[in-house]
């Protein structure tokens, strides 16, 4: 469903474009092109622009800009900025929240706030059209437009909570308006996860699951995204959200469980392909690949992000952009790709896991415990690596693999260089799917809103990352599900807003820090001032180019 990309703000920008001709003999309909004037008719139509809004919401990673994951892993305490000794400190502004580390960095979101706001305005396009479309059932009209209602939720959820004063626009139009009460934007939300958690039918797929569905939001989707904006809302404002109780977020997670079609994957490393890829090397120098990963859209998958590895530089953007940036800096180390060294792992998170949580080795890169430094390029990665902790995240690490040249020698790869058909660029072409919300989440979140099953759900997610072993349980109480949470969600773009739920006073009291590294294999010393954290509210900066751009209507967010 990816590969297809269809322009739908285009499309309505080539309609008014004719519309602007009346009392001209050159005023003709296209018969070949599609313009707003003679598109949404069919539910063929509906669904290529439904395709268009998922672009949209695909592009908000792979369209370069920052990301939202990883400006979560940054904020977070799990990760520092790093990349290279020679980089900008655009993401040590956002690691400390501190402008003064790159005072002219104005404009870091910059691509992020259009490609959301780009993705806003297809799904715009096509929930205002929904009236005009020959529709042959209403369940397929629930389904299309709850998934894009769905997606539109997504959007605003990832930009209130990393800048909170935002416009709010729910039909298609660039006008320039003053940012939204973020209770605005929570009540568009909600109101949009409700109608697709009560229109899209459990049976519009054969199976709930990504691997079945090729991606698409489902209701069960929809009902675990719900239970994840009720607890950011009451947390970090203190009150329920409007049009959402604890009560209702609650009952759909329930539903999410009773309804059978999820599961926990057994081994926790088989849900991340470099944690379940192992390399053996044989006596004749041969190199053989064994792998237990559980697949793209498994059973414990309820909604990802997804991705493909056929980027390049003609304008395809497919491919899951910040993959490259966390990537070993530098270094091809079978099973691990190469790139920039970004995000690299907080000692303090390692050193918090408890002796034989299986969730550790399969979250992190170890430098030292699986030998990297003493690979022979190891020193093109330590010599050029900001922020060297030793430490790098795995989950989400690009592959690397082993290939044999046409005269028998071995070398280590890019996997997505070695792929038969559309071979990626390591750069454009990381295509692992970002996991949004895993049946484990589901769990935790029913637990800590109160499910009577609360100490089964913590139990399960307990026992799988102890291999089963059920001494290590510990009580179902709110502190001991967040706790289980930093650990089963690490590096997965959660710990953060986890975190800033608490209170921003919490979040920064745990963000604080100052810790020395290595930079370029010198001694740097990493300082993060609690100071910073609660002067911003935990919030980012606003692009100052899309405030000049406003006249002055956008208002920059206190602390940047």
């Amino acid at each position: 469903m990816m590969k297809f990309k269809l322009n739908i703000l285009a499309l309505a920008l080539f309609g008014f474009g004719l519309a602007s001709c009346t009392n001209s003999f050159l005023d003709v309909e296209s018969k070949t092109e599609s313009s707003t004037g003679n598109y949404y008719k069919t539910e063929s139509d509906a669904y290529r622009a439904l395709v268009g809004c998922y672009d949209g919401w695909q592009c908000t990673t792979s369209n370069k800009g920052v990301g939202f994951y990883l400006a979560s892993e940054m904020m977070s305490d799990e990760c520092f900025g790093a990349t290279g000794v020679a980089d900008g400190r655009n993401y040590q502004v956002i690691d400390r929240f501190d402008q003064a580390q790159s005072t002219s960095d104005l404009n870091i979101y910059e691509t992020d706030w259009k490609n959301y706001y780009a993705a806003v305005y297809r799904c715009n396009e096509l929930i205002s059209r929904a009236d005009d479309i020959n529709w042959t059932s209403e369940a397929t009209r629930g389904t299309y437009i709850g998934e894009a209602r769905a997606i539109r939720a997504l959007c605003y959820f990832d930009m209130v909570r990393l800048w909170e004063n935002i416009p709010l626009l729910d039909i298609p139009t660039t006008d320039n308006i003053l940012q939204a009460n973020p209770d605005d934007v929570y009540q568009l939300i909600i109101s949009d996860l409700k109608y697709a958690a009560e229109n899209i039918p459990a049976n519009a797929y054969p199976k709930a699951q990504a691997a079945s569905n090729d991606g698409h939001i489902t209701k069960y989707a929809a009902e675990a995204l719900l239970a994840r904006v009720y607890l950011f809302y009451s947390g970090y404002y203190g009150k329920e959200p409007a049009g959402l109780t604890r009560a209702e977020a609650l009952a759909g997670v329930e539903d999410v469980i009773a309804s059978g079609e999820f599961g926990l994957i057994d081994e926790f490393k088989n849900l991340w392909p470099a944690a379940s890829v192992t390399w053996t090397t044989n006596n004749d120098g041969s190199h053989t690949k064994t792998n237990t990963y559980a697949g793209r859209g498994n059973v414990e998958t309820v909604l990802a992000q997804k991705f493909n590895y056929t980027s390049d530089y003609n304008g395809n953007a497919d491919g899951n952009a910040w993959q490259v940036m966390i990537a070993l800096r530098n270094l091809i180390a079978v099973p691990y790709g190469q790139g920039w060294g970004g995000c690299t792992v907080n000692p303090k998170l390692v050193n918090s896991f408890q002796s034989g949580d299986t969730r550790s080795t399969a979250s992190i890169i170890d430098c030292e415990a699986e030998g990297l430094v003493d690979h022979d390029n190891f020193s093109l990665l330590y010599n050029d690596q900001r922020e060297y902790t030793g430490y790098a995240i795995k989950k989400y690490s690009p592959l690397a693999i082993w290939q044999q040249a046409e005269d028998g020698t071995w070398s280590e790869i890019n996997e997505v260089m070695g792929k038969d058909i559309g071979a990626g660029e390591y750069q454009l072409s990381p295509y692992q799917d970002f996991i949004v919300v895993r049946y484990s989440d589901v769990l935790l979140m029913a637990a800590e809103l109160g499910s009577p099953n609360a100490q089964s759900y913590l139990d399960a997610v307990r026992d799988r990352a102890f291999g089963g072993d059920t001494s290590k349980r510990v009580t179902a109480t709110k502190e001991n599900i967040l706790k289980e949470r930093m650990y089963e969600f690490a590096f997965e773009g959660l710990r953060y807003w986890d975190l800033l739920r608490q209170g921003v006073e919490v979040a920064a009291s745990e963000i604080a820090e100052t810790r020395t590294v290595l930079s370029g294999g010198v001694e740097d010393v990493v300082t993060i001032q609690s100071s910073k954290v609660v002067s911003t509210r935990g919030l980012c900066q606003i692009p100052y180019n899309q405030i000049n751009l406003s006249n002055g209507v956008l208002k920059q967010n206190a602390g940047w």
